[in-house]
């Protein structure tokens, strides 16, 4: 099923059911769930290791290490699901409240093409 057709409460209970089926509820804590997204977004991130962003996009085009990185991805998501599980958070809601702080902390006008980090702009828009 495709973003368009699933909602994220279908996906929390089908991770809910795979690790019911397997009594994997005992390993499931926050601190292993937050091991195991680490774990798994590093594993994501070897994916594009000294690449240039250009190499990095042309890595993309190839669909065997498209569909490694999208397999990584998954495991991310899987697990942040898991953890929304073990936590009994809403990710919806969740998301939308961040969304609407980072509007606090980056408006538009302020942040447009700019990124943390990038040209001092860590400290902050004034520079």
């Amino acid at each position: 099923m495709s973003d368009e057709a699933t909602t994220v409460a279908h996906l929390r209970r089908q991770v809910a059911a795979f690790v019911a089926a397997r009594e994997w509820e005992i390993y499931h804590t926050p601190r292993n769930l937050s091991v195991a997204i680490a774990i798994e977004a590093a594993e994501l991130m070897e994916h594009f290791l000294w690449l240039s962003p250009e190499q990095a996009a042309a890595a993309m085009e190839n669909p065997r290490r498209r569909a490694a990185v999208v397999d990584e991805l998954a495991d991310v998501l899987i697990y942040a699901l898991s953890l929304a599980n073990a936590l009994g958070a809403d990710v919806s809601e969740a998301v939308q409240a961040k969304l609407a702080r980072n509007e606090q902390r980056f408006p538009p006008e302020e942040w447009r093409g700019r990124a943390r980090g990038i040209d001092d702009a860590s400290t902050g828009p004034e520079g």
